[in-house]
């Protein structure tokens, strides 16, 4: 998997921490507080959105009164505390990243999140200190399954795409990693194992956790039937 790869990049939430489940209670309360129904397509339409692009379906697509910048604050204050004490690196993330540091490859994370909550996520469980770049999709013109926060953070590592592996839980995230020319390794996750095929189907590798990778358990997604 590590073969020729110069740079790794996670993808943040439900990749390299286990943090998917604050986004359903966050939806719920909000969703309550405004009395919003949510579409029949809700998930698969805001997944791999930026932030930002998720905030504006929001107001446009339930019409509100909030501007995107309000929607993005209120969601920012409910999430904070939650990022900064209740979420935690995924099974055998750590040890991971400190081989790769070892090893001298270059770390990246590229998230649809927002700034503020990634830092204060990386920040509380001190993992801020591996990464060489940091960047969000709302740095970037459009979020994942398009390539451009996969193609910022290997521009700031200085590493071709080709030699960079990603490491993502959904399928819009392993297409924007595949849609910039690298490989990827698909992550198990709770909230989305229920599109496991796909993600297998889209991936180069898929793991369970990162010990898959230390135990040489991981799967090669080419090797499926």
């Amino acid at each position: 998997m590590l073969t020729g790869k110069k740079a790794v990049i996670f993808d943040m939430d439900g990749s390299l921490v286990d943090s998917m489940w604050i986004w359903p209670e966050v939806d719920r309360i909000y969703m309550e507080k405004y009395h919003l129904t949510e579409p029949a397509t809700f998930h698969r339409d805001i997944e791999g959105m930026s932030y930002t692009e998720t905030a504006r379906y929001f107001v446009d697509t339930f019409k509100l009164d909030q501007s995107v910048e309000e929607v993005m604050q209120e969601w920012r204050d409910m999430t904070l505390r939650l990022y900064a004490t209740e979420v935690f690196p995924k099974p055998g993330a750590v040890d991971f990243l400190k081989d790769l540091k070892r090893r001298g490859v270059y770390l990246g994370i590229a998230t649809s999140n927002d700034r503020i909550i990634a830092d204060a996520a990386l920040n509380a469980r001190g993992l801020a200190q591996y990464f060489d770049s940091v960047r969000t999709s709302c740095e970037v013109a459009a979020g994942k399954p398009a390539p451009d926060v996969y193609l910022k953070v290997a521009e700031d590592l200085c590493v071709e795409p080709a030699a960079c592996l990603v490491f993502e839980d959904v399928p819009n995230g392993i297409l924007a990693g595949k849609n910039a020319g690298m490989e990827v390794c698909a992550v198990d996750d709770e909230f989305s194992r229920p599109l496991e095929r796909e993600k297998k189907r889209l991936a180069d590798y898929f793991i369970h956790d990162f010990n898959d990778i230390f135990k040489h358990t991981y799967e090669r997604c080419d090797e499926q039937t």
